[in-house]
């Protein structure tokens, strides 16, 4: 079965459920060079919200979400899932493309990136993890339609993989453009108040970003960017000593 939807936490039962009555899945209407769309290139993400609670339970199963894919090595059977899904929103609220390079696993973190390979003809791809699934429990991965043909799978419906976590280069993360935005004002002298409280050992110094809108500018304070997981964590923590939450993780 394919992964979850935004609300999937509510409605998983009726999702797994109701699969028996929906129409069948599968590839394309008309045949797609998928040869020339590239791999999954890791690179630094924060955690998506909605995707990753401590745990989760479909039919009656408790799935564990993993806090990293680092290390992370598995075999086992993959499987795809196609047209009847394209465009719907995966677990991470992206809507699902059977044309790119995702997959959908139920315990690691969301996004990851892993490789699979391909145990029987040795072709291997990197797809990024961005929905949940598949809740067969013979399966460990679900890639999408564009992952199965590169790997040769999408005629057989399944196949032997091994699934091996691949993480970011560091010398690319920092790049990532990831920031915590701490506050929005429409007053600059609010803005400016907030950037003289924000002296934060380690961390990089806050800045301010103004935005034109139809009604007046918004002075945004954000801090960034950050390199890691564990460093938005970290300096979550220091912004919640201070009486500050983050309201907004961003990429730019």
């Amino acid at each position: 079965m394919r992964g979850m939807s935004k609300g999937w936490l509510a409605v998983a039962f009726l999702l797994v459920g109701g699969c028996s009555l929906e129409p069948k899945d599968g590839p394309p209407l008309e045949p797609v060079d998928v040869s020339r769309i590239p791999d999954a290139v890791p690179r630094f993400e924060p955690r998506s919200r909605v995707a990753n609670p401590d745990s989760y339970e479909v039919l009656g199963h408790t799935y564990r979400v993993m806090k990293t894919s680092r290390g992370y090595l598995e075999r086992g059977v993959a499987s795809w899932y196609g047209k009847k899904f394209h465009d719907h929103p995966t677990a991470s609220g992206e809507p699902y493309d059977m044309f790119a390079m995702t997959a959908a696993h139920r315990t690691l973190p969301i996004p990851s990136y892993v490789r699979v390979t391909h145990l029987l003809n040795g072709r291997s791809v990197v797809v990024k993890v961005n929905d949940r699934g598949p809740f067969h429990s013979d399966r460990i991965i679900d890639l999408s339609y564009a992952a199965a043909v590169k790997l040769g799978l999408d005629k057989t419906g399944t196949a032997r993989v091994e699934v091996h976590a691949v993480e970011p280069d560091p010398d690319s993360a920092g790049g990532s453009g990831v920031y915590l935005q701490v506050g929005a004002f429409t007053d600059p002298g609010n803005a400016q108040r907030l950037l003289a409280r924000l002296a934060i050992p380690r961390f990089p110094k806050p800045s301010l970003h103004p935005v034109k809108r139809n009604n007046g500018t918004l002075y945004r304070v954000r801090i960034g960017p950050l390199a890691s997981q564990a460093q938005v964590d970290a300096l979550s923590r220091q912004l919640e000593t201070l009486g500050i939450t983050p309201s907004l993780v961003v990429n730019n």
